[in-house]
């Protein structure tokens, strides 16, 4: 009889044991879950987007493609890199239109060209001076040079639409 009580002792001790484990674990998960689910929710309410649309005019000739690229401070603007974002646009009847969906609110800046000849690049006279037609957000002009950043942004805050004449 003593043998068979230590064995049950020892057999609901073990039992014990295991069960506070499993509750341990329970608890754990629950609040892992929970947790999981309150930083999703919180996060996809923070990552509101918008949709900017661009439309193009003044372009002479429905040859080649408009190229845009989108920026998103001053230090990154006229440079390529990780945070400029880039589309094309056909143009007809001397107009385009571009999109760029999903923006977190924030300052934009948008420059662009029209590359007449299909070449994929901006052609250039002698000391940089662009030949194919160029614009900026805001129409924005630079002297002797392109803008600086702070004429040419713009705040999206909401869906926007912009227009850009090209010179």
């Amino acid at each position: 009889g003593i043998i068979l009580a230590k064995l049950s002792f020892k057999d609901s001790i073990f039992e014990s044991s295991i069960r506070n484990k499993f509750k341990n674990i329970m608890k754990k998960l629950i609040l892992i879950v929970a947790f999981i689910f309150t930083g999703f929710f919180s996060t996809k309410a923070q990552e509101q987007t918008y949709d900017l649309t661009i439309e193009v005019s003044g372009m002479d000739t429905d040859k080649g493609k408009i190229f845009i690229a989108l920026f998103t401070s001053k230090d990154t603007f006229l440079k390529s890199g990780k945070a400029t974002k880039g589309t094309n646009a056909v143009v007809k009847d001397g107009k385009a239109t571009a999109y760029f969906r999903g923006l977190k609110k924030g300052d934009y800046a948008v420059s662009l060209f029209h590359d007449e000849n299909d070449n994929n690049k901006m052609d250039t006279r002698i000391f940089g001076i662009p030949k194919e037609p160029y614009g900026f957000s805001n129409n924005a002009k630079g002297f002797m040079g392109p803008p600086k950043y702070k004429d040419a942004k713009f705040t999206v805050s909401s869906n926007k639409a912009i227009k850009i004449s090209v010179d």
